[in-house]
């Protein structure tokens, strides 16, 4: 198997398991399902933020599997990273086990690698002058 090839592979691979990932966490979230509720609680969020991470991470799998608008894509790349941070650093700050903390990190990494296996129909054009 040729590198592109591999490449290619390894970018739906991790654009698969992210984006899933994002669907299921979003609709936990959307159905304010018990444990989602009591780990909002226990982070100091409101409940309603639910709502908001719910949309924003089901908009954003889309918008990364979805053929097209590489902007937009570049913008829910931005928010993974953002919101899988942000996760990690909430369970630090409120004395989580390593355990807890590192999981967000690990979803990072693999947005992190979707992101950089893009396929170059994927990405912003480059203008050069």
């Amino acid at each position: 198997m040729n590198k592109d090839k591999m490449k290619l592979i390894a970018y739906w691979v991790t654009t698969i398991i992210g984006p899933a990932s994002f669907v299921i966490g979003g609709f936990g979230y959307l159905t304010r399902g018990e444990q989602m509720i009591e780990m909002i609680n226990h982070l100091g969020y409101p409940v309603y933020f639910m709502t908001i991470l719910g949309v924003a991470k089901i908009l954003g799998a889309i918008t990364v599997v979805i053929p097209g608008f590489p902007r937009l894509k570049e913008w829910a790349y931005a928010g993974f990273f953002f919101l899988l941070s942000s996760a990690a650093l909430s369970h630090a700050f409120t004395g989580d086990s390593i355990t807890q903390i590192i999981q967000p990190l690990f979803f990072l990494l693999i947005v992190l690698a979707s992101w950089a296996l893009r396929p170059s129909n994927r990405k912003l054009a480059t203008h050069h002058r």
